[in-house]
């Protein structure tokens, strides 16, 4: 398993006064789910753009899985990042077995067999409880719920062990939102994964992370699990962050 190291890391954007990410030392343990939690502006986004390699630092160090980062370009590093927008393809089916398609897309550019996608993408799916049934539709014909499915599947269809999400839950109703807050950190489990996900919902990071780290003006101001961060001898702006819900 991997895990992350964030170093004297920093980003400022052109024409801001104070750097949206600056972190003097954040680890992400193998096999750890972390919560990155701040309000807006915070700096949550951006440290996860960092790590996925979507921002370059203006200063500072990336490892993953003690390897160094800094200049390896977004498709070789070594995760899978799901969007708040969850950025599937509008115009492709869930699955199409002899074409591109939201699911098989990420096995057809790695060169991968029709043979080896369909066994693969059909066990995926029956992980994540996406049925078969929803193959031949677009993501605008699908649920909030459904459209979530895709987007998981489609980040473990590659065999990434690990997994940046950012705000993945947003758009589901409070209905759909615990079951899929489940299944989430059930898959972190079973794949033995390492997890980092951005939220500002108290509840997600309460029900799903191992630690959480909170943000606020691009800094990491606590680290801990969620009791010693709500507990009565805690910091109280980062005790009401986590019990705003």
């Amino acid at each position: 398993m991997s895990g992350i190291r964030a170093l004297h890391l920093k980003l400022q954007y052109s024409g801001t006064e104070t750097p949206a990410v600056n972190i003097s030392d954040l680890t992400v343990e193998p096999g750890e789910f972390m919560a990155i939690m701040g309000e807006s502006g915070s700096g949550k986004t951006s440290l996860l753009r960092l790590i996925a390699g979507l921002e370059s630092p203006d200063e500072g160090d990336i490892y993953i899985g003690g390897e160094w980062m800094n200049n390896t370009p977004v498709g070789r590093r070594p995760v899978q990042m799901i969007f708040q927008s969850l950025a599937l393809w509008p115009h492709l089916k869930v699955m199409d077995e002899r074409g591109y398609s939201n699911l098989s897309f990420p096995l057809k550019v790695r060169r991968w067999t029709q043979a080896q996608i369909v066994d693969r993408v059909r066990g995926v799916s029956n992980r994540v409880g996406l049925k078969e049934e929803l193959y031949s539709r677009r993501p605008n014909e699908l649920s909030g719920g459904e459209r979530q499915r895709v987007a998981l599947a489609r980040a473990m269809v590659t065999e990434s062990k690990m997994f940046l999400m950012d705000e993945p839950l947003s758009s589901l109703d409070p209905i759909s939102r615990p079951q899929m807050r489940t299944e989430i950190r059930r898959l972190h489990d079973e794949l033995g994964a390492t997890t980092v996900y951005v939220t500002h919902n108290g509840v997600d990071a309460r029900d799903m992370a191992d630690r959480i780290a909170v943000m606020q003006n691009g800094r990491i101001i606590r680290v801990g699990t969620y009791a010693d961060l709500t507990s009565a001898t805690a910091d109280p702006y980062v005790r009401l962050l986590l019990s705003s819900f």
